[in-house]
C-alpha cells in the first residue's frame, strides 16, 4: 500500500463504528467512512472535542453539525520533503520549483467533503519526483500535463510547482474556481496552468482531432456522474474507453499516466490491466496499489481507494 505520510497539517486520529476522526490544521472533524466496519472503543477524548460532525442519513445523504468551525480555513502540504525530491532540489543544476508548499482552502460542503483528498499526497510526491527529474535532465523544456476530473487542483498544483505546464479540466465551474483560489494561496497564481470548465471526454475527443499531445496524464474519475447534456458516466463502463482515447494524445515516450479509483469494483489489479493494455506500445512499466492514511491512535492504515501508475521512460 502507498501511504501518504508526509502531512503535518492533517492526520487521521482514530477510526471506529463507521467514522473517522481527523485533524485538519487546527480543527477536528468526524466524518463517515465505509471502510471503517470495525467497532473499537472511542477512548480518545478528541472524539468529544470535535469542531464538525457529518451525520449520514439512512435515507441517503446527510448533514453537517458544527461546533466553532469557521466557514473556511487553510492547511498546507510540504511538497518537496521526500528524499526522492530532495536529491534533485539539492543539485545546483536542478530547475528550481515555483513553490515549496501547497496551501489549500477548505470548507465543509455537500456529502461530507472538505475540498481535498489528503491520501492523494502520495501521488503528488511521486509525480513531483518524475517531473523534477525530467526538468533536471531537460532544463529548457517544460513537460505538458493533462489533469482530467481535476477537482480542486491538488495534483495540478503539485505538477505546476514541480515545473510542468498543466491543463486543468473539470466540468464544474465551482470546482475550477476553487482550484484557482488554491493556486493563488500556494503562490502559483502566475504558474503555467490552463483552467478549463469542460466535459472531460469531449475535451479529449477534441484534443485528438486537434492533434495535441501531452507528456503525462492524470485522471481522477468519479464513480458516477452526469454530463452537461445529461450524459451518464458509470466508471465501470466509461473509464476504459476514455483511457484508450487518452492514449491517442499521449506522447510516444511519456512521463507518466496516473489513474485513481474510489470504486470498490476497480481493484488495483484492474487498474494495472487497463493501463498496461491501453499503453502496450509505450515504453515503461505499470504498477498499482491501494493508497492509504496512517491512523495515529493505533498505527492502522486506513484504505482510501487505489491508484494505477504508468511510469514511462522519458527523462
Amino acid at each position: 500500500m502507498w501511504v501518504a505520510d508526509n502531512w503535518k497539517d492533517y492526520e487521521v486520529i482514530d477510526t471506529s463504528k463507521g467514522e473517522k476522526l481527523e485533524r485538519w490544521g487546527e480543527y477536528r472533524l468526524v466524518r463517515p467512512d465505509p471502510q471503517v466496519i470495525w467497532n473499537t472503543p472511542k477512548d480518545n477524548n478528541k472524539w468529544r472535542k470535535k469542531n464538525g460532525h457529518y451525520h449520514r442519513s439512512k435515507k441517503g445523504g446527510g448533514e453537517w453539525e458544527f461546533f466553532n468551525l469557521p466557514e473556511e480555513w487553510q492547511i498546507s502540504y510540504p511538497l518537496f520533503t521526500s528524499d526522492s525530491a530532495r536529491e534533485f532540489l539539492e543539485n545546483e543544476n536542478a530547475a528550481s520549483p515555483i513553490a515549496k508548499e501547497l496551501t489549500f482552502n477548505l470548507k465543509p460542503f455537500s456529502f461530507k467533503h472538505t475540498g481535498l483528498f489528503p491520501e492523494q499526497a502520495v501521488n503528488w510526491d511521486w509525480m513531483s519526483r518524475l517531473i523534477l527529474k525530467y526538468r533536471f535532465n531537460n532544463p529548457d523544456e517544460q513537460p505538458k500535463i493533462l489533469n482530467l476530473f481535476a477537482y480542486t487542483g491538488g495534483a495540478t498544483l503539485a505538477a505546476a510547482a514541480s515545473g510542468a505546464h498543466v491543463t486543468h479540466v473539470d466540468a464544474s465551474k465551482g470546482m475550477v474556481n476553487w482550484a484557482k483560489e488554491n493556486a493563488v494561496s500556494s503562490g502559483l497564481k502566475d504558474a503555467p496552468i490552463r483552467w478549463l470548465v469542460d466535459d472531460c471526454v469531449k475535451f479529449v475527443e477534441r484534443e485528438i482531432r486537434r492533434g495535441n499531445i501531452y507528456d503525462a496524464i492524470i485522471m481522477d474519475p468519479p464513480s458516477y456522474g452526469r454530463g452537461p447534456k445529461g450524459e451518464i458516466w458509470k466508471i465501470e463502463e466509461s473509464v476504459y474507453p476514455l483511457i484508450l482515447k487518452c492514449a491517442e494524445i499521449l506522447s510516444d515516450r511519456p512521463l507518466f499516466f496516473l489513474i485513481n479509483s474510489y470504486t470498490t469494483g476497480l481493484q488495483s489489479a484492474v487498474l494495472t490491466y487497463m493501463l498496461s493494455t491501453a499503453l502496450s506500445n509505450r515504453p515503461g512499466k505499470c504498477v498499482a496499489s491501494e493508497i492509504g492514511l496512517l491512523v495515529s491512535e493505533n498505527g492502522l492504515i486506513l484504505p482510501c481507494g487505489a491508484s494505477g501508475r504508468f511510469e514511462g521512460t522519458a527523462e
